[in-house]
């Protein structure tokens, strides 16, 4: 690999989540990767100070936006790529099995009328595809398991591997989400390994594993030599074992079922109702998992 771009993460402390500005500064362009709309459950309040600090960003280093891109439609936090697009006018794009999650999730949330198209993005991806940061190039390789949807952008020397694998005291993503699997997510990963050994791995989230400070980028290499899921369990059939026991035990992200409304929606929030507010819809008893 020839291209090596500057990444700058943005690490957001509620949700553990980390977005990115990945630029070509030669160019004096840029791609905002999973960037976070900020959601208080407890107030309902919703705010883009998150956002905001990447677009200041931005505008500091004078870079153009030429992408917003998510890599899968999150279950932890709201996706801020409708705000950005609106204050960039730059295109959104996302994996083009999103629509396999619009068709599933409108079901769930009784909404007949929601087009399960994937016309909210400007441009779907399928595995392969090709596009530019500036004048570095970028291809998208589909990523499933932890998702439907689940895409990695590999943008020069960079892999930006959302929550397929966290740092390697971490491990993996969970594949116990609707739509998820186990195997896949073996397979996805083992396909995201096979990339040089020297690629920079970008992670989607972090939380600070034994309480040491956040920390979201790695190698190939480094995943493959200490990954406590991929170096210890070196098969599909043992990782799937392992992988559905753990997530038996965990408990459903606290905010799944308000960010799936707004994330396959493209970031844009519901629409203002007679009295000029916005509502987000709860289904009641529809997952199962331990309570926390």
């Amino acid at each position: 690999m020839t291209h090596t771009p500057e990444v700058t993460g943005f690490y957001e402390s509620r949700t553990g989540s980390v977005q990115y500005v990945v630029a070509d500064p030669a160019a004096g362009a840029c791609a905002i990767i999973d960037p976070v709309l900020d959601f208080d459950d407890k107030s309902g309040a919703v705010a883009t100070a998150q956002a905001d600090r990447i677009l200041d960003f931005v505008a500091t280093k004078g870079y153009r936006v030429d992408w917003i891109l998510d890599t899968h439609p999150h279950a932890d936090h709201f996706s801020a790529a409708d705000h950005i697009r609106r204050r960039t006018g730059a295109p959104t794009g996302i994996g083009a099995q999103v629509v396999q999650v619009q068709r599933l999730w409108k079901g769930f949330y009784n909404w007949p009328d929601f087009p399960a198209d994937g016309s909210q993005w400007d441009r779907l991806f399928d595995d392969g595809d090709r596009f530019a940061v500036g004048s570095i190039p970028a291809r998208v390789m589909f990523s499933p398991g932890h998702t439907l949807a689940s895409i990695t952008y590999v943008i020069g020397d960079a892999a930006f591997v959302h929550d397929t694998l966290f740092m390697p005291d971490s491990g993996t993503a969970r594949a116990d989400f609707p739509g998820g699997d186990a195997g896949q997510l073996w397979r996805s990963i083992q396909a995201i390994l096979a990339l040089p050994d020297d690629t920079r791995i970008f992670t989607g989230h972090d939380y600070g594993e034994g309480g040491r400070p956040p920390r979201w980028e790695s190698t190939v290499a480094e995943q493959k030599a200490a990954n406590i899921h991929i170096a210890r369990y070196r098969t599909e059939d043992a990782f799937v074992a392992a992988r559905q026991a753990r997530d038996r035990t965990l408990p459903m992200p606290r905010l799944i079922l308000h960010s799936l409304q707004v994330n396959m929606n493209a970031g844009r929030l519901p629409d203002a109702e007679s009295n000029g507010r916005r509502y987000l819809k709860i289904p009641l008893n529809l997952l199962e998992a331990p309570w926390e």
